[in-house]
């Protein structure tokens, strides 16, 4: 969507550039560019599967290493100072 803005009699710069950019706030062109800017395509069912096997096997191979004693007992809350 572009949005034009021409000057008018007497006019000085920054009274069109305010003008503008109200009026690009006004048409929610930058929240819908900042939107697009970080949408991600949804994952396909293949790949949600594979991640959840993905994830499913690290936990077991974690659980494993822990019980031999080769992985040290995290806490589940760090606290942050």
């Amino acid at each position: 969507m572009a949005i034009e803005i021409k000057k008018q009699q007497g006019e000085t710069t920054r009274g069109l550039i305010r003008r503008f950019s109200r009026k690009v706030q006004q048409s929610g062109v930058l929240i819908r560019a900042r939107k697009d800017k970080f949408h991600e395509k949804e994952k396909t069912k293949r790949e949600r599967r594979d991640s959840a096997v993905r994830r499913v096997k690290i936990g077991k191979e974690k659980e494993k290493l822990r019980k031999m004693g080769l992985l040290e007992e995290e806490p589940k809350w760090k606290r942050k100072r």
